[in-house]
């Protein structure tokens, strides 16, 4: 699929996370993102450098203002298993809004057009690093970033756009 642009409908995928139980959930991307404004988010991994010290904190750190809003959900998915991503997210306590979700295989950011192939690094596919708002499924902005760059998918970028 051609990467999704301002305008198209997100497809409908599966994603999953880990529940306190340990017990693996899944989760329709539209039962999260239907009739709402949502940012969904994506991160090449979990606990990597980039990721965890300057792309995540930004949005636990902008959560109420991005609610303030109307944004209903903050979702950051990434091609880690459910375990890892229950653990990253934990490793924020200060959170109490953002949800990290699993696309263990990378299948869902595949059908976003938004998979990264990194293999000639030891990593395998994973997703680009990218910050979509969402109005009821339609994209409204779609910021997605250059291999390796941190420039245009930020908390604040997604706050000048509202």
């Amino acid at each position: 699929m051609a990467c999704i642009v301002v305008g198209d409908t997100i497809p409908d995928g599966t994603v999953s996370y880990a529940d306190e139980a340990h017990q693996i959930l899944n989760v329709s991307v539209h039962s999260l993102a239907a009739a709402k404004q949502v940012i969904l988010c994506g991160v090449p991994g979990a606990f990597t450098p980039t990721c965890s010290l300057k792309h995540l904190p930004g949005f636990i750190e902008k959560a109420e203002e991005l609610k303030s809003k109307g944004i209903s959900e903050i979702i950051v998915i990434s091609v880690n298993d459910p375990y890892v991503m229950r653990a990253w997210g934990k490793s924020y306590p200060e959170n109490k809004h953002v949800k990290f979700l699993s696309d263990s295989s990378g299948a869902y950011v595949k059908t976003l057009g938004l998979e990264l192939d990194v293999s000639d690094r030891g990593f395998g596919i994973r997703s680009q690093r990218f910050a979509l708002l969402l109005d009821d499924l339609k994209v409204k902005v779609a910021n997605v970033e250059s291999d390796g760059q941190f420039k245009v998918s930020s908390a604040e970028d997604m706050l000048k756009a509202l």
